[in-house]
């Protein structure tokens, strides 16, 4: 079983993802569990307290490293207990982008897999310390790390032997081999003139994988050079 558990203000946020699809029925068939844990609950004071104003001034507030320091020593401890190790990562735009590559490696590690969802302007610098490692879903901005690490959750998850019907679906998609995937058709063979490649069409398995090599190639090339 793939486990992942995910840190974060807002949970109800991932009620309806993980009722959906695929992702519901991997979990009722026991390939994968995703716990969702409140960091709130080690809130300070009476209002539970999560955030505090930057030192030095500036907009926004930090998230403050109490709350979240006591709720990864509290998981940490209870895998342990169950004879679990956790590997925690930071979901954060300083953390390297998410690739296909490190989904891989995710889906192949042993340990359950944390990730800490930000909000607000940011984490306290010293909670960087705890995790480790650091995500990015990329070069832009989100208002938390909760989309990015849904997008996480179903990118290393599909991975896994029996999630998908067909395992060569995910051998043969985009990123798999360092190439987009190649373009795709399926009936009508004619539509308003627009018509599937003869190639397709043939019935040729050998022509037919050639057709889509080269068609992975050239889109590749010309959408994303830097793969190549």
């Amino acid at each position: 079983m793939l486990r992942f558990e995910v840190l974060t203000l807002f949970p109800e946020i991932f009620y309806s993802f993980l009722e959906e699809s695929l992702i519901k029925l991997a979990i009722a068939k026991g390939l994968l569990d995703v716990s969702l844990v409140n960091f709130r609950k080690n809130g300070l004071g009476k209002h539970l307290q999560v955030d505090d104003t930057p030192y030095g001034g500036g907009p926004g507030m930090v998230l403050r490293i109490e709350p979240v320091y006591l709720t990864l020593k509290e998981q940490k401890n209870f895998h342990l207990n169950q004879g679990r190790e956790t590997h925690t990562i930071l979901i954060s735009p300083q953390g390297k982008t998410f690739t296909q590559k490190k989904a891989k490696e995710l889906s192949q590690k042993n340990s359950v897999l944390t990730l800490v969802c930000g909000r607000y302007e940011g984490f306290d610098e010293r909670i960087r310390s705890l995790v480790d490692e650091e995500i990015s879903g990329g070069d832009f901005v989100c208002m938390g790390g909760e989309v990015i690490s849904m997008a996480i959750i179903e990118s290393v998850s599909r991975l896994l032997p029996g999630f998908l019907g067909n395992h060569r679906s995910t051998e043969q998609e985009s990123f798999s081999q360092s190439l987009l995937e190649y373009p795709q058709y399926t009936r009508p063979a004619s539509f308003a003139n627009m018509n599937v490649p003869e190639d397709l069409l043939s019935g040729n398995h050998q022509k037919i994988d050639q057709w889509r090599q080269e068609q992975a190639m050239t889109r590749t090339k010309k959408r994303r050079p830097d793969l190549i």
